[in-house]
């Protein structure tokens, strides 16, 4: 073993320590299967991955003991307005506010990076839990970054009847983390989303806990069309961008696809140029879309 693969490992058994968990350690937790409305509640999760902390460190990602780093830092400003308007308690958070999608205009933007991120950042809410969905059916990619393998996943449910929620969902060592990865790939992956199956799924999912968050990775809205068929079902869509590369004429094009009536589309920067390396993650912009301006306004 070399001097970083022992690195490596003590960090990991360090995050096991900190974590305090074991793959037998979750208690059963009742997961609503709501497509075609016969399916019944499961108990408890039968499968688990250890995500590697370690190796998320190493990318420059969050991880629950980033602490007040600078990522973590600008991932709790991201997630507030996205929060506040899922989960406002004076009555004014928007229908389906905690269906949060993540895409971009075009591939390469940063957008799994970023749905990732947020979704840990989240979960480390002392009072939200939250659901990953891999919803880049034909270009998945949570899988890989987080180091596991899914032979099933949300197509494979929105197809096979058969299977409950719990058959395709995975926990994870980060208590308030599952997720559903995106299972095989199908010639019809745009009609699969648009099904009546997809629509229960997420109404189901949306209403039934009233403190999850479901975020959604998504395909690029210029690239395919799956992305602006699952758009219609989200409360809410972050929009990644990458700073320099993605033209203002591409991001309009791209919100022109959604119904900015009924939804906040909230535009993140991303790969923001610094002294010396050039480009790089975890430097953001942030700004909600005005529909009526066609610009965004900095919070």
């Amino acid at each position: 073993m070399n001097t970083i693969e022992k690195a490596l490992q003590k960090k990991r058994e360090a995050a096991a320590r900190q974590q305090g968990l074991s793959k037998t350690s979750y208690p059963s937790q009742e997961i609503a299967d709501g497509a075609n409305g016969n399916r019944h509640i499961a108990r408890p999760h039968s499968s688990f991955i250890e995500i590697d902390m370690a190796k998320l460190e190493l990318a420059g990602m969050l991880t629950p003991e980033s602490g007040r780093s600078r990522i973590a830092e600008e991932m709790r400003a991201i997630k507030r307005p996205l929060l506040r308007n899922a989960f406002d308690r004076r009555g004014h958070q928007i229908e389906h506010g905690n269906l949060i999608m993540v895409t971009s205009a075009v591939p390469g933007e940063g957008k799994s990076f970023n749905s990732i991120n947020l979704a840990i950042s989240i979960a480390m809410e002392l009072d939200k839990t939250v659901m990953l969905v891999d919803a880049d059916v034909a270009k998945p990619s949570i899988a890989n970054y987080l180091g596991f393998n899914a032979e099933k996943g949300l197509v494979d449910y929105l197809l096979d009847k058969s299977l409950k929620l719990s058959d395709v969902l995975l926990k994870t060592n980060i208590p308030e983390l599952s997720i559903l990865p995106a299972g095989k790939q199908h010639s019809h992956a745009t009609e699969v989303l648009a099904g009546d199956a997809m629509y229960a799924l997420t109404q189901e999912l949306s209403e039934r806990y009233p403190d999850r968050v479901i975020i959604f990775d998504s395909p690029p809205l210029l690239a395919t069309s799956e992305s602006r068929v699952l758009a219609g079902l989200m409360g809410q869509i972050l929009i990644v961008v990458e700073s320099v590369k993605t033209t203002e004429a591409m991001i309009r094009e791209a919100i022109s696809h959604l119904n900015t009536e009924q939804q906040v589309v909230s535009l993140l920067l991303n790969k923001i140029r610094g002294k010396g390396s050039g480009a790089f993650y975890g430097a953001y912009g942030y700004g909600t879309y005005a529909a009526d301006k066609g610009d965004s306004d900095k919070k």
